[in-house]
């Protein structure tokens, strides 16, 4: 929700709209932008609504979204590569991990 939170009112209704116009079908057979992936045995879903990703499961008619990144963030990327890493983790390496990155290009 912290993604949601830095938006205008108006981007934040743009954001939600492609999640929002969702139909069974469409998590039935899932075609781009929408993914459907296997975490801990169970589908999970992979959403691209503009500079965002929507990571959520779901539950007969109930949608529940367990992210919302940015797509060109850290947590996006760990979670797409399913890297075993918590919140605090990221937290504690997130200066190191950008410095690292930025020895690379020097």
């Amino acid at each position: 929700m912290q993604e949601l939170n830095k938006l205008e009112t108006l981007a934040q209704l743009a954001l939600v709209e492609p999640i929002s116009s969702l139909k069974a079908a469409d998590l039935e057979h899932p075609r781009e932008p929408l993914g459907r992936f296997q975490r801990a045995g169970r589908p999970f879903y992979r959403l691209r609504s503009g500079e965002h990703r929507f990571y959520f499961d779901a539950s007969g008619d109930i949608l529940h979204v367990n992210y919302i990144l940015h797509k060109n963030s850290l947590e996006d990327f760990l979670l797409r590569n399913r890297l075993p890493v918590t919140e605090q983790q990221l937290v504690e390496q997130d200066s190191k991990f950008w410095k690292y990155l930025e020895s690379l290009t020097k």
